[in-house]
């Protein structure tokens, strides 16, 4: 099995970082994002990665080369320029012939894969979404009403749960026909045709946190942590 890493957006939410490095070269302590997300695969198995690249992808080919110093075998999909999640993974294509694994090179995750695996391919799905349950206390009192406006309820507040997607996704190579070439697509365009066209999209869900490199004071917390981590080894 392979893994597709998607890792070529330009990172604009972290600028001035980004202006030199790409997005997922971004240090958390001593290592690049990528060279842990990369760790957390081979932890589950999986040698055979395909990095998809685009902005100051020398960088990161640079860094990585063929795999061989990080105990893994690197190709390289490299697009001209950033064609989002999906347009991203379709230059992957030539490279992926039987079920694979896709994440976001942007984010840490510490769940179990293969349980994930294992999972998608117990129940044949086309699709395996890796989910979180997210939870977010609101800052106000929600009030229920009928329609005529007569007030019923009040929760001071409340807690509202809802499952997220974490960015990590076991496919079947169908997913290809789904996503035009050379074109930004969304994967949640994707998703959603492949759901239009009742084909199986399964949810893993997982009771460990991830961290999102979203933006400029995510990815500055995050490097904090890690560097402190890294001084008290």
């Amino acid at each position: 099995m392979k893994a597709v890493i998607l890792a070529g957006g330009l990172g604009t939410r972290l600028l001035p970082y980004t202006k030199t490095l790409p997005k997922p070269m971004l240090p958390l302590g001593k290592k690049p994002i990528l060279e842990y997300v990369i760790n957390w695969i081979k932890k589950s198995g999986i040698r055979d990665i395909v990095l998809c690249v685009s902005y100051k992808h020398k960088k990161v080919q640079s860094y990585f080369q063929d795999g061989k110093k990080f105990g893994v075998n690197i190709e390289y999909a490299i697009s001209k320029k950033p064609l989002a999640t999906a347009g991203q993974l379709k230059t992957a294509e030539k490279f992926v012939s039987d079920t694979f694994v896709c994440v976001y090179g942007d984010s840490i995750f510490d769940f179990n894969l293969k349980n994930m695996i294992l999972k998608h391919k117990r129940k044949k799905s086309s699709v395996t979404m890796s989910l979180y349950n997210y939870e977010l206390e609101l800052k106000y009192g929600v009030i229920d009403t009928r329609k005529n406006g007569i007030v019923t309820a009040w929760n001071e507040k409340p807690t509202i749960s809802s499952k997220i997607n974490m960015g990590c996704y076991i496919f079947e190579p169908e997913v290809f026909r789904f996503i035009p070439k050379d074109k930004q697509y969304g994967m949640d365009t994707v998703i959603k045709k492949i759901i239009t066209k009742k084909k199986r999209v399964s949810g893993f869900i997982s009771k460990r946190e991830f961290i999102d490199i979203g933006n400029k004071e995510i990815y500055e917390e995050t490097n904090r942590a890690y560097s402190k981590k890294n001084r008290k080894k």
